[in-house]
């Protein structure tokens, strides 16, 4: 479930979970503080199939000279699934696949982080694999 995205494939990576959250509640309960968040907070996810989130377009020239790497996305979702901000976290090391993954990733759908049964707006670790 933690593969990540394919250029050559349709399947998306499962989110890296927020540990700030947790790490929040877990430090709360550990001075013997009740923490008034202990409802249970779910990361966005983008890896279920209807969602259809398209693939991201191999750049035909990254391709011709084999560039190749993962480029690691991190995604501000919103309350409704939609990316509000996309930043280069980790760059594949080459501008092309970095551009086209964002672009890829502007595109797509989410569900959206939820405390609770309340959807809120959190960030997602996204990788996206570029592999000939």
């Amino acid at each position: 479930m933690d593969a990540a995205v394919d250029a050559a494939a349709p399947v998306p990576p499962a989110p890296a979970p927020a540990p700030a959250e947790s790490a929040a509640a877990a430090a709360g309960s550990k001075l013997g503080k009740q923490v008034a968040d202990d409802v249970p907070v779910t990361p966005p996810l983008f890896n279920t199939a209807y969602l259809a989130n398209p693939r991201p377009a191999y750049p035909s020239q990254s391709m011709a000279l084999g560039e190749k790497g993962r480029v690691m996305l991190r995604v501000k979702v919103s309350e409704s699934g939609l990316p509000l901000e996309i930043e280069l976290a980790h760059s594949s090391g080459y501008r092309r696949l970095d551009d086209a993954a964002k672009k890829a990733v502007e595109r797509w759908k989410f569900v959206p982080g939820r405390r609770g049964d309340t959807a809120i707006v959190m960030s997602a670790m996204v990788p996206v694999d570029f592999v000939i």
